[in-house]
């Protein structure tokens, strides 16, 4: 400040992290925000404990984007709240001692690893009740789902509810004990557009007063607590609430293209145009685009992940892709469309690309 106040600049870092990792909006005051930070974390002018989280994640501190933050970074600080003690990540993000910092970085990294295979547990025990479910209902999802398990960890709840609601692009809220051996359950909400997940709550409050213990959120994430023998009278509580408020519509998931590139375009120098011209984030998306590509091959990574190689018309080069969480156990076609993002490929270095898959089938 000019008055010789505390330079609150030196903060700014957090609060990109802070913006990123709770879906902020980025509206004009956000962005600038949230940019301004990343400035400081390219810099290496960060706290000592995101610079250690930055090192312990593999990514390029001078290269640093908003997903870095998304999909690197918050997983790490999250993953002690989620799973143990959310005062190591306070600590880590506290302290001035580069020593600590990197110490307390390998404990989350480490945290957030079980946090992982949890996770990947209990989404794979969802999709298997989904199968159940679709059944039941000559094939088709229901409207809103509300699942429970009893063995499930409360801390990861909100990241199943929120695959299960992009699988399925239904409202759906994840159920689990709120400590080992309890009754009262612990429920975290995911909501799609035009879908106010805490108004469908209230609704379902002043309907059914004393159903729920307490609840709060906002549009698109809620949480709420019940006892486990009310979740029955609760499910079909909020079933009625979504096919009142629904339109089926809302039901299709949507994906909005910014066109197919040329050939010529795909190179690094659209690829780093594209990821200069960010933060990208909730409410100012990344630009996405689609076409048609020919698959030269194809292998599986991480378990779950595909690997392509594709030949785009134009261009005699392949390109790189990979598609998070596209292996079905299923090869894909020879010819595919794709929604995906232009982006530099920082593993290969040098003028490397890649496109990330957002969503593909057969062309």
């Amino acid at each position: 400040f000019s008055d010789g106040g505390p330079d609150l600049s030196a903060l700014l870092d957090l609060v990109a992290v802070g913006t990123v990792a709770d879906l902020v909006p980025l509206d004009l005051n956000n962005r600038t925000l949230v940019a301004a930070g990343l400035r400081r974390l390219r810099a290496g002018q960060g706290c000592a404990g995101l610079r250690a989280l930055i090192e312990v994640s593999g990514r390029e501190a001078a290269r640093l984007t908003t997903a870095d933050i998304g999909f690197a970074i918050a997983p790490r600080l999250n993953a002690a709240g989620r799973l143990e003690d959310m005062a190591i990540g306070i600590e880590c993000l506290l302290t001035d001692d580069a020593t600590h910092a990197h110490e307390l970085a390998q404990i989350l990294h480490g945290i957030n690893a079980e946090r992982r295979g949890v996770q990947q547990q209990m989404t794979d025990e969802a999709e298997a009740a989904l199968t159940h479910l679709a059944l039941a209902d000559e094939g088709q999802a229901p409207v809103a789902l509300c699942l429970f398990d009893p063995e499930w960890h409360p801390g990861v709840v909100g990241l199943v509810a929120s695959k299960m609601k992009e699988k399925l692009h239904r409202p759906v809220i994840a159920f689990a004990p709120a400590e080992p051996g309890s009754s009262t359950l612990r429920g975290s909400a995911r909501s799609i557009p035009g879908f106010h997940i805490r108004d469908a709550l209230a609704n379902v409050d002043s309907a059914h007063p004393g159903l729920m213990g307490k609840f709060g959120g906002h549009a698109m994430a809620a949480g709420l607590t019940l006892e486990e023998s009310d979740l029955p009278g609760f499910e079909a509580a909020f079933r009625q609430q979504a096919q009142a408020m629904l339109d089926p519509a809302m039901l299709q998931a949507e994906l909005l293209s910014d066109g197919e590139l040329s050939a010529a375009e795909f190179d690094a120098v659209h690829a780093e145009a594209l990821r200069n011209a960010g933060p990208w984030g909730q409410g100012f998306d990344e630009p996405l685009f689609d076409g048609e590509f020919e698959v030269l091959d194809w292998r599986v990574v991480g378990e779950r992940h595909l690997k392509l190689s594709l030949r785009v018309e134009g261009r005699r080069e392949p390109l790189n892709a990979i598609h998070f969480g596209g292996w079905h156990e299923q090869e894909p076609a020879p010819r595919l469309r794709l929604a995906y993002r232009l982006v530099p490929d920082d593993y290969r270095g040098g003028k490397a690309i890649q496109l990330i898959v957002q969503h593909s089938e057969p062309s």
